[in-house]
């Protein structure tokens, strides 16, 4: 395992080993422990005035608290460096927080993080991959739903392209059945009419041949009758 480089071991003397981030207002213990104030306080929460040091559990008395200003200008110094070492490592920008490298990508909140919030509480249960790693993730992951919805529309596509097929033949099938219905109804017209003019030949036969018989004269229908 490789050894930590300066500015990482100064990270870590400045970082609260209870909210696992940069000391604010930091407080000395009587057994030489430094925590944040408020950290401090959360966990004496009570009226008695002795308690016991989070991390060494020796009983100190809360009214000795001293401000530890030298651990407040280290903690500054800290951030500065680590800023200039996220700048100088071209890394995908710096944490507002912490002034450190975003090299982290949690992926419950999907944000990236850097080392300090990947030891905090707020992330400290969740899965922390590489950013690299997400980064490529990401990509691929884009690059499925591309694929994927590229086939949903080539598929959209067929299916119109189906539907239309269908549309067009129904109504070629249509355009044949009314272009035969067309047919069939000029062709009864033109039987009718056939049928109709046969019978006015008729009729007006009829009317001529009685137009003759009416204009003979009288004697020949009593001839006729007589005969």
């Amino acid at each position: 395992m490789a050894a930590e480089s300066p500015v990482e071991s100064l990270q870590e003397e400045a970082t609260c080993p209870v909210c696992l981030e940069y000391f604010t207002a930091p407080v000395t213990l009587e057994c030489g422990h430094n925590f944040c104030r408020a950290c401090i306080a959360q966990c004496w929460e009570g009226p008695a005035t002795a308690a016991s040091c989070p991390q060494c559990r020796e009983t100190v008395q809360q009214r000795n608290l001293r401000p530890n200003r030298q651990l407040g200008n280290v903690v500054e110094i800290a951030k500065r460096l680590s800023l200039q070492a996220a700048k100088g490592a071209g890394g995908g920008g710096v944490c507002g927080e912490h002034l450190e490298a975003l090299k982290l990508f949690c992926e419950e909140d999907q944000t990236p993080i850097c080392v300090v919030c990947d030891r905090s509480r707020a992330h400290r249960a969740h899965t922390v991959v590489p950013i690299q790693e997400a980064a490529q993730e990401i990509c691929q992951r884009k690059s499925r739903e591309v694929k994927q919805t590229e086939t949903e529309r080539q598929k959209i596509l067929s299916e119109f392209q189906q539907l239309r097929q269908f549309l067009e033949e129904q109504e070629r099938l249509l355009l044949a059945r009314l272009e035969k219905l067309d047919e069939e109804i000029v062709k009864i017209q033109n039987e009718n009419i056939t049928k109709l003019s046969e019978q006015i030949s008729r009729l007006s036969e009829l009317i001529s041949e009685l137009e003759g018989k009416c204009q003979k004269p009288a004697s020949e229908f009593l001839q006729v009758r007589l005969s």
